[in-house]
């Protein structure tokens, strides 16, 4: 923890974005000391029955930002998402800004690539993006300094970007009524999981930490920003001092009762390109369904 530039004295403005269709939550974090911002997992939307790709998600975050006359500087990915769609290069062809992602993208696109019969085109270089991150690299939204914080076990290139007093987890963590994510993707690990959130639980108590998604768990209303001090103390399934053979166990058994995320098919082909759709042999945008591949 103490490798970490940690600068709880900076804090972001941070606006969130519910995506109901996805019970996704995309930020823009405004740098408290200039016009600059980074936008955080954003959404595509998509109507996957009738194969239509349209932006209100994006849109609505591109709106807010010119509104309020900021400068969009990174579009960050906390990981390679399987239950929505990144709308990065949109945001980017419309605003600006840099690509960032974790470097162990390539890992990610290794495994996908063979899953979905990817050609000779399709680089696993990570050179889809325009930043690959390594465990505590550093970057700069205007005057505020902000760092990346390697953290696997949902995948192999999830991190935890923290921007003065605030932290975004990806599916690191849940609120503490909904405890973690699953471990069981291919590259996953139970146990890893763990480690990653202990290292998200010590930064400071008061650190803010943003979701990436809530579900509303026992009908409450949709929430998606909680603390360190409030994960360590209640979460469900890692607070309270839980051990990690605990946490294995149960996030073993947990995983092999879940189906699979009903967007995982195209999320993954279009977020392992850094939001591009495929395309096939004549240019048109294209998905594939593997079948019996997952």
């Amino acid at each position: 923890m103490t490798n970490y530039p940690v600068n709880m004295n900076v804090k972001p403005e941070v606006q969130a974005f519910f995506d109901e269709a996805t019970n996704t939550i995309s930020y823009i974090v405004r740098d408290p000391a200039s016009d600059a911002c980074a936008v955080i997992d954003s959404v595509m939307d998509i109507d996957y029955a009738a194969g239509r790709i349209t932006y209100d998600h994006a849109d609505e975050l591109i709106g807010q930002i010119k509104a309020q006359g900021l400068r969009l500087e990174w579009i960050i990915e906390t990981h390679v998402h399987a239950d929505h769609l990144s709308a990065a290069p949109y945001l980017q062809q419309q605003l600006g800004g840099r690509i960032g992602i974790g470097s162990k993208i390539m890992v990610i696109q290794e495994t996908f690539g063979k899953v979905f019969n990817e050609g000779t085109d399709f680089q696993r270089d990570g050179s889809q993006f325009d930043a690959l991150f390594e465990d505590g690299d550093t970057y700069q939204v205007g005057n505020m300094q902000a760092f990346a914080m390697y953290t696997p076990g949902h995948t192999p290139a999830c991190m935890v970007h923290v921007m003065g007093d605030a932290a975004f987890v990806g599916d690191t963590l849940f609120m503490p009524d909904g405890g973690s994510a699953r471990a069981d993707f291919p590259g996953g690990d139970a146990g890893v999981l763990y480690d990653s959130i202990q290292k998200v639980l010590a930064l400071p108590d008061d650190m803010r930490l943003f979701m990436c998604h809530d579900y509303g768990p026992n009908g409450r209303d949709i929430q998606w920003e909680t603390s360190v001090g409030e994960e360590k103390a209640h979460n469900i399934h890692v607070g309270g001092g839980k051990t990690r053979d605990e946490f294995v166990k149960f996030r073993t058994e947990r995983d092999a009762q879940l189906a699979m995320p009903r967007l995982i098919i195209p999320s993954l082909q279009v977020n392992m390109r850094a939001g591009e759709v495929p395309t096939d042999a004549d240019g048109k945008p294209m998905l594939k369904v593997p079948v019996n591949g997952l």
